[in-house]
Formats: C-alpha cells, structure tokens, sequence
C-alpha cells in the first residue's frame, strides 16, 4: 500500500527546516545505509544536532496531527526523522531498505513502513524522483513540500538522478503495530468508510457503532505490541 500523506508540515515548517539545512554542514549519506544500499547511495545527509532533532521532534509533533497517517500507518514505533539532500549528479540506486534499525540502547525497530517527506518544490529541482516498485506496480513520486509519502519497506525504490538544483527531504521508518501489509490496508480502508459515514449520519449511527466495532476487533485481533 501506498499512500500520499498531503500537508503534514505547513510552509512556514518547511521554511524552518530549510534554513537550517542551509546552515548546515553535511556529511555523507552513506553513514545510515547497509552495505548493499551504500554501494548505490550518493547523497548528503544532515548530521546529528540538537538543531536536526529540532526538526525531527516537528515533524512527529505533525505526523501525530494527521488522521490520514495514522489510519494508513497505524504506527507502534516511529524511527527519529532523518534530513538528505541530493545535488546535481547525485542519486540513490535500487534497493531495499534494511529490516531492523537501531533506536537506542537494547531497542530495535521492525522496518514495516517508509516514509519520505519532501522538502523541495518539485520546480526547484530536476530529476531526484523516488520510484517504488511494488505490488501496486511501479510509481514515481515527486511531491509538494510539505508533502509525505508512505510505502512498505519490502518494496524496491530508488531515486533518480538529481539534474537541477537540489532535491531535500526527511526520511524515516516506523514498525507499524498491524505487520502485514494487506491487513494493514483492510483496516486502512475500512477506517476511512468509517469516517466517511460518520460524517454523513453521526457517530450514534447504528452502522457507524457497529463498523467500528468490527475495526476495533480486526485491530485487536491483527496488533502486536
């Protein structure tokens, strides 16, 4: 399942972001890849600093605010965001991201869900699209600043060659609390028809109470904690 996540961080949160990478001095990208992915991976990445963890506590304080990610991660543990950036010549070649990541000591994370959230009006730059190649067949992606994207960490991806200008994003994982992609998708649809009809008839709705039962049910049946 793929899904776009549109305004997670208004302009002016983009524009903070911005001007400290601006600020910033870059280190390679390569640092937080595993060996197979290192050997494709040409970028920058913002080191850590108590300006980097800034942002990255401003983009979960977002991710928390927004129901459509919520309902389409149903997120256990979030990987602290990360920043890259992508000049001219510069690329990620095909990979799969690694399945566990450290987040302190003695605490791994299952990689179920990746996310990128970009940083870069498409027009500032040419190239540096992320392509993913899964079940849904192949999608190029190259979104508003402001804007996310969420796809399993199985799926094959890559980022193509930056032409123009330069392509910044964050990037992040999280261990979803449903493991299995096609489950996660039926409560992930099932939520949002769920929605949608509270809406239309209100939360006492007979069918409203009982739909959301049936979710809270799969959701305790399918979650692990």
């Amino acid at each position: 399942m793929l899904i776009q996540v549109p305004n997670v961080l208004t302009k002016e949160q983009v524009a903070k972001c911005r001007q400290v990478m601006d600020q910033a001095d870059w280190v390679d990208g390569r640092t937080t890849a595993g060996a197979q992915a290192a050997s494709v991976k040409k970028n920058g990445q913002l080191p850590d600093s108590p300006q980097s963890r800034e942002l990255g506590d401003m983009v979960l304080e977002a991710l928390g605010r927004s129901p459509l990610f919520v309902s389409a991660a149903v997120p256990l543990r979030v990987l602290p965001p990360m920043f890259n950036r992508y000049g001219e010549g510069q690329f990620f070649g095909a990979h799969i991201d690694g399945a566990v990541r450290h987040i302190g000591p003695g605490m791994r994370l299952r990689t179920d869900l990746s996310c990128t959230l970009f940083l870069a009006e498409p027009e500032e730059y040419d190239g540096g699209e992320l392509v993913i190649e899964d079940v849904f067949g192949t999608k190029s992606v190259k979104l508003p600043a402001g804007d996310m994207v969420v796809y399993p960490s199985t799926s094959v991806h890559h980022v193509t060659p930056v032409t123009r200008g330069y392509r910044v994003a964050s990037f992040f994982w999280l261990q979803s609390l449903i493991r299995d992609d096609s489950a996660r998708r039926i409560l992930f649809d099932l939520d949002q028809s769920i929605q949608t009809l509270t809406v239309d008839r209100g939360h006492d709705d007979p069918t409203v109470v009982k739909l959301t039962g049936i979710y809270h049910n799969l959701l305790r049946q399918w979650a692990e904690t």
